[in-house]
């Protein structure tokens, strides 16, 4: 009774003249997940950097999505521009659906003025996507007093599939204020075991701002308040997150609303290369009485290292 719904959604995927669109992942914790927002950030601290991310989202229904996500970029003297490597896991249905997605990127950065920059950057990966056949049951199972008694004569020859999947993106930014713009799956891999199922082109717009608080006039890693807006679209579905960081010395929380869907709050530690942060998604929507919220962990290690020969200016940003 459990996968019913998993039953369902491949009960569509075979209708041939059904087609069926999946949506990525989201991770409130945006900035802490770099490389997945915007393709452009590669190596845009300079430093090598390391993002370790976990997302428990509605922890309550049986069959929850669970994501895992790591990254790793620096800046490349050679190349004139940042590199990064990105690995992320998908599991729904108690691991029934899984997905693996692994993605190089580049970025190239121009300096436009004085006080400001910009990156633009492109990606290109693989994505699988496993089903898991053996936990589904069928209705050629069912006893009519007994229940699930028999074996399923459905056949499934195509429970693995390799996309091919493309990205591009770009930022400009100053001391203070920065935003960019990224176009996911530029060629709509398709997906589906069993007939067509795109993976929609997704489009991700941000923007946001660096506020000190004090007497200084640049902000130098003390007190602040960094006001965001992240604009999400994936067919027919959209996402509008509004909301702010503020943080002083090594302690940073934050505040969000994500449109239609839950409140969101942050705490973090940010101390020397390392920082960790955890957030909790509020559902506001019909779901609310049976998710139980969704939890997110990110971990992260910004390294040092010696400064490039030509003087590249850094992408100042919230780490969570």
């Amino acid at each position: 009774m459990k996968k019913f719904y998993i039953v369902f959604m491949m009960v569509l995927l075979s209708a041939s003249a059904v087609k069926v669109h999946a949506q990525d992942p989201p991770f409130s914790q945006f900035y802490a997940n770099p490389l997945y927002l915007n393709p452009a950030l590669a190596g845009s601290k300079i430093c090598p950097r390391i993002a370790i991310n976990t997302r428990l989202q509605w922890t309550l229904i049986s069959g929850n999505y669970r994501t895992y996500a790591a990254s790793f970029d620096m800046h490349a003297n050679a190349l004139q521009g940042g590199i990064g490597v990105r690995f992320m896991r998908d599991e729904a249905g108690q691991a029934t659906i899984t997905s693996h997605n692994m993605a190089i990127m580049y970025s190239y950065h121009i300096k436009l003025s004085r006080s400001l920059s910009m990156r633009v950057g492109a990606e290109i990966g693989f994505m699988q996507r496993s089903l898991n056949t053996r936990d589904l049951n069928f209705g050629d199972q069912i006893d009519t007093r007994y229940g699930f008694v028999y074996l399923t004569k459905e056949a499934f020859d195509n429970a693995d599939k390799m996309m091919f999947d493309a990205g591009a993106g770009a930022v400009i930014y100053s001391d203070v204020f920065y935003g960019g713009v990224a176009f996911h799956h530029i060629n709509e891999p398709n997906e589906g075991f069993l007939g067509n199922s795109k993976l929609p082109f997704k489009f991700t717009a941000h923007a946001g701002a660096m506020i000190p608080i004090g007497r200084t006039r640049k902000y130098a890693g003390e007190a602040f308040i960094s006001p965001n807006i992240l604009f999400q679209l994936q067919q027919n579905f959209y996402q509008l997150n509004v909301g702010f960081y503020a943080g002083k010395g090594p302690f940073v929380g934050g505040l969000w609303y994500r449109s239609n869907d839950s409140f969101i709050a942050l705490v973090g530690i940010q101390k020397g290369i390392f920082k960790i942060g955890y957030s909790y998604d509020i559902t506001i929507s019909k779901l609310t009485n049976a998710t139980a919220g969704s939890h997110e962990i990110s971990l992260g290690f910004q390294f040092g290292c010696k400064p490039p020969r030509i003087k590249y200016r850094t992408f100042i940003c919230p780490s969570f």
